[in-house]
């Protein structure tokens, strides 16, 4: 897609976080994505999962984890591209072509989720931000989504 756009801006309380999207791993997801954050879907979206040490999950409208939006859910396309720090990829149930609205973004080194979450993008600033965000399952005060649109 020619006209898809290189970046995410994730604003959060603390500040913004970019994203560089990877429609050469999923055009089809980057292509939600943009579409969702474009439409305001994410604004006031909490992370509703964050686990120290692995990942920071939002993007379900209700916070409970439990939906997404009323769109159709995606076929996978997974990669080989590692989950390593700043990785943003798909959450979804497990069925593989599940994935709808929800993301999470990845603390620290966990391989064990290639080939079966479809990467999307990468944290290129901000990451501290995601660090930052509340912690639990779901965080008594979680942090949210200001607002996120395509650059």
């Amino acid at each position: 897609m020619a006209d898809t756009p290189e970046t995410l801006t994730m604003t959060l309380d603390g500040g913004d976080v970019t994203i560089k999207l990877r429609p050469d791993l999923a055009p089809k997801h980057v292509e939600r994505i943009v579409e969702l954050a474009n439409d305001g879907f994410y604004d006031g979206v909490v992370f509703h999962r964050v686990i120290p040490g692995f990942m920071a999950q939002g993007g379900d409208p209700t916070g409970t984890g439990m939906h997404g939006s009323d769109k159709p859910n995606l076929k996978a396309e997974f990669s080989a591209e590692p989950h390593v720090r700043g990785v943003c990829s798909m959450a979804r149930t497990n069925q593989p072509d599940t994935a709808n609205s929800q993301f999470f973004v990845v603390f620290d080194d966990a391989r064990f989720l290639d080939k079966q979450y479809t990467v999307w993008g990468q944290v290129t600033d901000g990451m501290e931000l995601i660090d930052a965000l509340p912690k639990g399952e779901p965080p008594r005060e979680p942090g949210k989504i200001v607002k996120m649109r395509a650059a």
